[in-house]
């Protein structure tokens, strides 16, 4: 009796043993803490209501050229509808010869509709202005200015429409950091090139693209455009998982900056980040010191040259205080450097308009897609390695040879991220 009573008891606690493991290995896969990064990121999205797209094509655009080549053609071979909705259209060659093709279009019967952002065009060297509009609207294009400026100017500050979307037909789209500029393909004297990363999709994620679009230009005109022939099917699809993160202030305000902390906190092995205006909130800071803690390997590729003034040193206070923690800083030489792309554990990536810093991540709207492909993030990370090329590393003596005025400059700018 008293060895049945031995054995009886080691059956119990053995019980008790292998249940404890199996909740605490539960609860560990229930926090998405045992899942590879991209499904981890997936999961989350999935909690937050995000549709995950699986039937998509993904072309990366690398640089203006082969954007405006692409889209230019993609343009021409429309036959119901084309909308455009962009931070800014510079009035200057390209957009000469958009609105030229546009206007044929229309003759031809394509609807065409397009949004710019009223302080984007305001804020660049070559607005389009009011005889320009005249003249695009005589030619049978619908445009619009989202937000326009009026009295008192400051009102219209914050919640600027940063996106670069462009929908042809409702079965592709065209997203990324790209606007509507000349120096996109030609640089500008005093930067040099201008490097950006833009996406063509077609698939289901499309029509995702598009209802951002209509929600925006049935807001702005109080028209209801709408309907099955804008939202075609794409059963006939099959390849690339992609999500779509909508920033919309007043809807969705936080997701942008959630969905970058997610990527963060998931990630195993290796964050790769390019951001030109790299002032991020601490919330975005504090997981990239953690990544770091856990042994995660970050690199970070900022520019030598921006097209801002004072951001630059606020830019380079960031990456010092981060290479002092273990980030590898990359500072690219070869002109500006305007892609807004991250790569994880080369398993998922991001490319859109949305920039680490508060205006994007706190303020605009903005459109970023999330890619879970190998072969995208594959082409994106040598991209990366070639740009290392064309970079210098940042080293406690790379740092030291900056000015103590820049250095002063770069801690005000710092302080200063929140309402830049």
């Amino acid at each position: 009796m008293v060895i049945c009573s031995i054995i009886m008891r080691r059956i119990k606690y053995r019980r008790i043993f292998v249940v404890s493991v199996f909740l605490i290995f539960n609860a560990i896969v229930v926090n998405g803490q045992d899942f590879d990064s991209d499904s981890a990121v997936i999961r989350f999205l999935s909690a937050e209501g995000v549709p995950i797209t699986k039937n998509n094509r993904v072309k990366l655009l690398d640089g203006g050229k082969e954007k405006f080549n692409d889209l230019f053609q993609c343009i021409k071979e429309a036959k119901h509808h084309i909308h455009l909705e962009y931070f800014n259209f510079r009035n200057d060659s390209i957009a000469g010869v958009l609105f030229n093709l546009l206007s044929e279009k229309a003759k031809q019967g394509v609807a065409v509709r397009a949004v710019y952002d009223a302080f984007g065009n305001w804020s660049n060297n070559m607005p389009l202005k009011k005889r320009h509009l005249d003249t695009i609207r005589k030619n049978g294009v619908e445009i619009f200015p989202f937000d326009p400026l009026c009295f008192p100017f400051v009102n219209h500050i914050s919640c600027r429409d940063h996106k670069k979307l462009a929908i042809i037909d409702g079965k592709t789209a065209y997203t990324g950091g790209i606007n509507i500029a000349d120096y996109y393909v030609e640089g500008l004297p005093k930067i040099g090139e201008w490097r950006d990363m833009h996406l063509r999709i077609e698939g289901s994620a499309v029509g995702y693209l598009q209802k951002q679009f209509l929600l925006i230009w049935n807001d702005l005109t109080g028209q209801e455009i709408d309907g099955l022939q804008y939202f075609p099917s794409h059963d006939d699809i099959d390849g690339k998982t992609i999500a779509i993160i909508d920033r919309v202030p007043q809807k969705l305000p936080k997701l942008m900056e959630e969905t970058y902390l997610k990527s963060i906190q998931s990630a195993k092995n290796r964050i790769r980040i390019i951001n030109p205006y790299f002032l991020p909130t601490p919330a975005i800071k504090k997981e990239l010191k953690k990544a770091i803690e856990r042994n995660v390997k970050v690199e970070i590729m900022i520019s030598a040259k921006l097209d801002i003034k004072f951001t630059p040193d606020g830019v380079f206070h960031v990456a010092h205080k981060l290479m002092n923690k273990g980030v590898d800083i990359y500072i690219y030489n070869s002109g500006f450097h305007h892609s807004k792309i991250m790569m994880v554990d080369g398993k998922f990536c991001t490319v859109g308009s949305a920039n680490l810093d508060y205006r994007s991540l706190r303020h605009d709207y903005e459109t970023n897609a999330f890619i879970f492909d190998r072969e995208i993030t594959g082409k994106l990370n040598d991209i990366f390695d070639a740009d290392i090329n064309n970079s210098t590393k940042m080293t406690p003596e790379v740092w030291k040879k900056r000015s103590l005025w820049k250095r002063f400059v770069g801690w005000i700018a710092n302080g200063l991220s929140p309402v830049l």
